[in-house]
């Protein structure tokens, strides 16, 4: 049992990374707003974009390589594409979920109300874990961080289970006009844009660096965390149902007042008594992303970097973790206003990409690079063709809802 869990690490930390505002916000709001009405989008999602994760690991168990290195491998138009998508959206994604942790350490831990303030706090203290620990204790931590994460979310679930006197219907709803949008933005973040299957990818070499890892250990780890990951997705979904559906409650989109609002109106239905476990709930849910997102974006433009300059220097990653973390910083001083904007960019990008990262991912894996033995069966095949298909039709909707 001690052996097996010792083997888990890239897949827990997926979820980690997957596991931050699509679950607290976006999951809390689809129950809020649609009741229990929005559990079929989140199970098809979640089923169509397996295939297009779990090829990250199975990739890099079977070649030794990263997604990355495949990319490279299939034309260097594609890395490159690659490398200037995630400069233009991984600043705005690691402020994005930093200013949401932030407001959540400040309702946890009081100190000061001033968000910039704590988010340099949060951003500087993870830098420095990532620096002094590297993936030993990020692999260790994101285990605890979990553990946390899922006895708070499944406790506070209950209670809210047990204390409702409400009748729920579990009649599914397919929303129009400005809910559509929302549908759309709800399924394309959940659970996580598909790039993150690159970070998976990296995060599975560095696993095989101080354990052995089989194909069947990697696809263990990676089931255990997209588990998860779906299981508390439907958590929260039904925290926001019956805590927040027809409360007439109307959401700040500003992550830190957010924070405050949801906290207080889960303390308000649920009472005084559970305001820490909810607190720890949600800052252990953001501050598992933001630790993730601020490792893996550095190792992914580090790899991106060696592979299109040919030069293996490891010093790399250093450069990358300093430079995300210094330009959030500068957008919390000087472009928090800007916010709102800089994350629809970073939307609109994950949403018209996914296809692009579904198709490549498929590609990969059923490449003559690819061991026959490590290949996808011809179950998972289909589902991959009709992910692309799905993916494609939704990222295609999104185009038209928000532009035409």
């Amino acid at each position: 049992m001690i052996k097996a869990i010792s083997k888990l690490g890239p897949g827990l930390l997926f979820a980690g990374a997957a596991i931050g505002v699509s679950h607290l916000v976006q999951s809390t709001r689809a129950g809020a707003d649609f009741g229990f009405g929005l559990i079929w989008a989140l199970v098809l999602v979640n089923l169509f974009k397996y295939p297009f994760f779990q090829y990250g690991p199975r990739y890099a168990i079977a070649t030794g390589e990263s997604l990355l290195d495949g990319y490279y491998k299939i034309g260097k138009f594609f890395l490159i594409a690659y490398f200037i998508l995630n400069i233009l959206t991984m600043f705005t994604i690691q402020t994005a979920v930093t200013i949401v942790t932030a407001g959540l350490a400040s309702s946890l831990f009081g100190f000061t109300d001033n968000m910039v303030i704590w988010s340099l706090i949060i951003t500087v203290s993870c830098y420095l874990i990532l620096l002094v620990g590297k993936y030993n204790l990020l692999d260790r931590m994101i285990k605890i961080i979990i553990l946390i994460l899922a006895i708070s979310t499944i406790i506070s679930t209950g209670v809210a289970s047990l204390n409702t006197s409400e009748t729920y219907t579990f009649e599914q709803v397919f929303p129009t006009d400005a809910g559509l949008v929302f549908l759309v933005a709800f399924m394309g973040w959940m659970p996580a844009p598909l790039d993150i299957s690159i970070w998976h990818s990296i995060w599975a070499i560095e696993k095989t660096k101080t354990h052995k890892i089989t194909k069947k250990d990697s696809l263990f780890d990676f089931n255990v965390g997209y588990i998860a990951t779906v299981f508390l997705g439907i958590c929260f979904v039904s925290l926001g149902t019956l805590v927040m559906y027809n409360s007439g409650i109307s959401f700040s989109s500003s992550g830190s007042v957010f924070a405050g609002q949801l906290i207080e109106l889960y303390t308000s239905n649920l009472g005084d008594n559970l305001y820490l476990i909810i607190s720890i709930c949600a800052f252990t849910t953001m501050l598992s992303t933001t630790i993730t997102t601020l490792d893996a974006s550095p190792r992914t433009m580090s790899r991106a970097t060696q592979l299109l300059t040919e030069n293996s220097n490891k010093n790399y990653y250093f450069h990358w973790i300093s430079i995300l973390a210094i330009g959030t910083m500068l957008i919390f001083y000087f472009l928090l206003s800007e916010m709102g904007a800089l994350v629809e960019i970073a939307t609109v990008l994950s949403f018209i990409t996914a296809p692009f990262y579904a198709i490549l991912n498929y590609k990969l894996v059923t490449s003559k690079n690819m061991p026959d033995q490590h290949k996808p069966s011809k179950l998972l095949r289909i589902l991959s063709v009709a992910g692309i298909l799905f993916l494609s039709f939704f990222a295609l909707g999104y185009i038209l809802s928000r532009f035409i």
